[in-house]
């Protein structure tokens, strides 16, 4: 089979979608050696060049023009003879040619309907417009977690016989076993702490860092957090100052992956109070990493987080406090559940979810 992506967030996100994006190319290409794998944009970056390097992918420019993504892309797909056409994010062109071709898009969440507080009018309207009609042009829909497919089937109204769930993996990194002097070295460049609990995701309301921040007040316990900031980070901040907790709470930017990779493994705990998620890729990472999880009981977070992460209710600080406590005084049971979850989340790892891939793909090109 020759399949095309629409590689626009492969080459141009580097966290979230572009993450999954290159993930996927990267495990087809290595367990699927005889297909080809054509990614479509209108340039090239040095994200994912080592996945363009492999034998079976290629880059295939777009043909120039105001919105060539959505008018030329899927008839650029039809011209060098793809099979299917794979949107890696929620989208699918809009104009093809009658050459036969089979259309997959990928739909991580609806977070913009579930929590339309979180997005303007016009972006509501516009992310509704276009995953509506990938969802009517597709052969096939893939879902990364049992959560989207049912908000797919309640908010899109798309017949569940059309929707397959695969699931997400997370980098390799996460997965390597770093030396002793690699993760000193990580420790002294950023000054951690020599125990910690961490957060990491971009720093805005859905993902309720405040709560954690309120959680440690009045214990010792430090904190890191990694991700982007937005306009939400000013009100965490302002609580850090009133409660003098600038010397509990470091906030990190711009971690390399491998970086990344050894300060989940140099934590005693992972925090994810998120209220709501598609998939929760940082609970993945935590579990491949060998730290225990606490996360919310909401969305499909107990499907990444399995029965040995620690759930609390994300509206109650009190409960995350409790929770934190629990696992941080409690070193047989960090090391059990980490060993369990371990365990767990060997259902998401690459072999797997390009064999799930796979068979959708060769589903599509019978249908």
């Amino acid at each position: 089979m020759k399949i095309a992506f629409d590689g626009k967030r492969f080459f141009n996100n580097s966290s979230g979608l572009g993450n999954y994006s290159r993930d996927l190319v990267r495990i087809l290409a290595t367990y699927f050696t005889e297909n080809k794998y054509v990614l479509l944009n209108k340039d090239q970056s040095e994200k994912g060049k080592d996945i363009v390097n492999m034998p079976n992918v290629s880059f295939v420019e777009t043909s120039k023009g105001t919105m060539s993504r959505q008018l030329k892309m899927g008839i650029d797909a039809q011209k060098i003879n793809a099979d299917i056409f794979h949107g890696l994010s929620g989208e699918l062109p809009l104009k093809w040619k009658d050459k036969p071709i089979k259309k997959i898009v990928t739909i991580h969440d609806l977070i913009f309907l579930r929590f339309p507080q979180y997005y303007s009018f016009f972006d509501r309207k516009i992310h509704f417009w276009k995953f509506k009609k990938a969802t009517e042009q597709a052969d096939l829909i893939i879902a990364i977690s049992e959560q989207t497919k049912r908000d797919i089937i309640q908010f899109l109204k798309v017949p569940e016989e059309k929707i397959r769930v695969v699931y997400q993996g997370c980098h390799h990194a996460f997965k390597e076993n770093q030396s002793a002097d690699f993760l000193n070295s990580i420790k002294e460049k950023y000054n951690l702490p020599k125990r910690f609990i961490l957060n990491v995701g971009t720093i805005e309301e859905r993902k309720n860092l405040l709560h954690i921040v309120k959680a440690i007040h009045g214990t010792e316990i430090p904190l890191v957090v990694i991700g982007k900031k937005t306009k939400y980070f000013n009100k965490v901040q302002k609580f850090v100052k009133k409660n003098k907790l600038e010397d509990q709470v470091q906030f990190l930017e711009n971690v390399s992956m491998e970086e990344l990779a050894t300060i989940y493994k140099l934590a005693d705990i992972f925090v994810y109070p998120s209220f709501f998620e598609g998939f929760g890729i940082p609970v993945i990472e935590s579990l491949f990493s060998g730290t225990p999880v606490i996360t919310s009981n909401v969305s499909c977070l107990p499907e990444a987080g399995g029965e040995n992460s620690v759930y609390i209710n994300p509206r109650n600080f009190e409960d995350i406090k409790a929770k934190i406590l629990f696992l941080w005084n409690n070193e047989s049971e960090r090391n059990r559940r980490a060993g369990k979850s371990l365990e767990f989340v060997q259902k998401f790892n690459d072999e797997k979810i390009a064999k799930n891939l796979h068979a959708v793909y060769q589903e599509v090109m019978v249908k």
